[in-house]
């Protein structure tokens, strides 16, 4: 079974940052990357995002 896509923007912990290196941030996690934080999460653990929460 594929993994769902998520979009990060419609996130309720996600956030964008100052830091031009890494400018987007995962306050759910506490990290920044320069990809979006959903891309990382399923690099890092082969899973979808299971902090994704949908914005009101």
């Amino acid at each position: 079974m594929p993994e769902q896509k998520l979009s990060c923007v419609k996130c309720k912990y996600f956030y964008v940052t100052w830091d031009q290196r890494f400018p987007r941030g995962c306050k759910a996690f506490g990290f920044k990357t320069k990809k979006w934080p959903s891309v990382e999460v399923l690099a890092a653990s082969g899973q979808s995002c299971l902090r994704f929460e949908k914005k009101n």
